[in-house]
């Protein structure tokens, strides 16, 4: 097994005493995509870098290709030499150039190194100095500088929470070539869906220090374990399961005892009448690619719907339909 993580926990005795990590366990094939998802305090930040070695754990272990990963309070140095760690919070050295900073830890061939600065599109910036690059060309800068160690396992903790639009794109297309140019595994933490769903292989979900689910990106995404973790993933809507029985097919996905999780786009809405119940539009919020309804029903309460096209206006009386 490429990565084993075993039994970590971790407890935070500064403020509160509570596990920020409580038992977590799992394990990263060779070649895979894994994402970590859960809101701010879950863990996901102490359980990275418990992994690339750049924090002790209270009990457990990380086998890093059979081997043990030893902790910072183990050795001189924290760090693995095959785990590359690229916290949020990144610095680079002040007063040096890019091609300075580079080149102190390279240990690629010159064509080599070449390559990979033009796949972390830096190559235009080696002669400027760290204080004139952008924050998004610093965050590819402090990206090559890892690369260039030839790790085998690169770990990002929100790599996109301060890129506007334009360097978010140009960051996952430097991660889609690095993955096609170097043999990495990767495990990454982000708090959008939409930087997860269609990046991993799997995904694992964090509550309160717990590893709550593991799954595909469907799987989680359609049937997620509570509601914790159907909200990390986008909007939703809870239908009673008797209501949804009348016109669907098992097997229906319970929220709980009593209701069932449906997205937005699962729902469909129309001024004829059928074998639905009926709402009033309250709301209708433009998104560019979708429309977002609320909706006001005498079922159910409120509920949000997802269409791409619409003619209806706020007021207008509409009929719900399930489309799971």
């Amino acid at each position: 097994m490429f990565l084993q993580v075993e039994q970590i926990s971790k407890r935070y005795k500064l403020q509160d005493d509570y596990w920020i990590l409580n038992d977590i366990s799992f394990e990263q094939k060779q070649h895979q995509k894994m994402a970590l998802s859960g809101a701010s305090g879950a863990g996901k930040t102490t359980l990275l870098k418990i992994i690339a070695a750049w924090e002790q754990s209270d009990s457990g272990k990380v086998l890093f290709k059979g081997n043990r990963v030893k902790g910072p309070d183990e050795q001189l140095l924290p760090g693995h030499k095959g785990i590359a760690y690229l916290s949020q919070h990144f610095e680079l050295w002040n007063n040096y150039t890019v091609a300075e900073i580079l080149d102190y830890n390279n240990q690629l061939e010159k064509k080599e190194a070449a390559t990979l600065f033009t796949i972390c599109r830096i190559e235009h910036l080696l002669q400027r100095k760290t204080n004139e690059v952008s924050g998004g060309e610093r965050q590819r800068v402090a990206l090559a500088r890892l690369l260039i160690t030839r790790p085998q396992l690169l770990i990002l903790d929100e790599p996109f929470s301060n890129l506007d639009y334009e360097y978010k794109q140009i960051l996952k297309t430097v991660l889609a070539e690095i993955a096609q140019y170097q043999e990495l595994n990767f495990i990454m933490a982000s708090h959008d869906p939409m930087d997860i769903l269609p990046w991993a292989d799997t995904i694992l979900v964090l509550e309160n220090g717990q590893l709550i689910q593991q799954g595909t990106p469907k799987e989680i995404y359609y049937s997620p374990v509570n509601n914790y973790c159907a909200g990390l993933f986008g909007d939703f809507n809870l239908i009673p399961a008797t209501l949804l029985a009348k016109t669907l097919q098992p097997p229906i996905t319970l929220a709980d005892d009593n209701n069932c999780m449906i997205r937005p786009h699962q729902i469909k809405l129309s001024k004829h009448a059928d074998d639905t119940f009926t709402g009033i539009v309250q709301e209708i919020q433009f998104f560019g690619s979708y429309y977002m309804f609320v909706v006001r029903t005498n079922l159910v309460g409120n509920i949000k719907v997802m269409e791409q096209h619409t003619t209806l206006q706020p007021g207008d009386e509409v009929f719900v339909t399930f489309i799971v």
